[in-house]
């Protein structure tokens, strides 16, 4: 099964409330919510109050994704005000940090992921792969929507893949960053099974017919 994740760092924020819905009515499967601290990434994007009224409107599944420095003090913050999946990057805090960051997550019933950066290798999250729900494969540079696709970065989900397989199967392996359908058919073929576009469905005139494409 492969999900799209549409990413509303790419929406209209005058007008949050329809484009998220349009997720929904477009056969997206989850809305991909991108948090930054202007710290871990050199930007600042949406946060708590967001993701609480974002809660309100809709029910499909909330994938937060935490670009922040020392994710444990506020992973439980964004499970309580109502992310059904948290990710937090390897990268951004020390290992034990991490690591009760993920504590914090699984405390509060939520699913959990790790990210890592383009310059991060596959090996270094071995460890972690037993003990989250989704892995997190950039394929851009985190912190700006509308990048250029990495295709060096395929070899790296396809490391991920193997040892998701080998490590935990019912992990996922999801993708963020430049995908659009050609980009989507590689990632898929190397192994993603969940695909986060912003602004590709976004600015798409038929979004139904994005979700759709990039599926396939």
């Amino acid at each position: 099964m492969i999900r799209v994740a549409p990413s509303i760092l790419s929406a209209d924020f005058a007008a949050l409330g329809a484009d998220i819905r349009s997720i929904s009515d477009a056969g997206g499967d989850w809305v991909h919510f991108d948090v930054m601290d202007g710290l871990f990434v050199p930007n600042i994007s949406i946060g708590i109050p967001v993701l609480e009224s974002v809660r309100k409107i809709t029910d499909l599944f909330i994938d937060v994704h935490l670009m922040i420095v020392e994710p444990q003090n506020l992973a439980e913050v964004f499970c309580q005000k109502g992310a059904d999946l948290v990710t937090v990057h390897y990268e951004a805090a020390e290992e034990e940090n991490v690591l009760s960051a993920i504590k914090a997550i699984r405390a509060c019933g939520k699913k959990v992921g790790i990210s890592v950066k383009p310059a991060t290798p596959a090996e270094s999250i071995r460890s972690f792969i037993p003990l989250v729900d989704l892995v997190l494969v950039m394929t851009v540079e985190p912190g700006f929507g509308g990048q250029g696709f990495l295709y060096d970065m395929l070899e790296k989900i396809s490391e991920v893949k193997e040892m998701i397989n080998s490590l935990h199967p019912e992990c996922l392996l999801e993708v963020d960053g430049g995908i659009n359908p050609e980009t989507a058919e590689l990632v898929k073929s190397h192994g993603a099974d969940t695909l986060v576009a912003g602004s590709y469905f976004f600015k798409a005139p038929d979004r139904k017919a994005a979700v759709a494409a990039l599926k396939g």
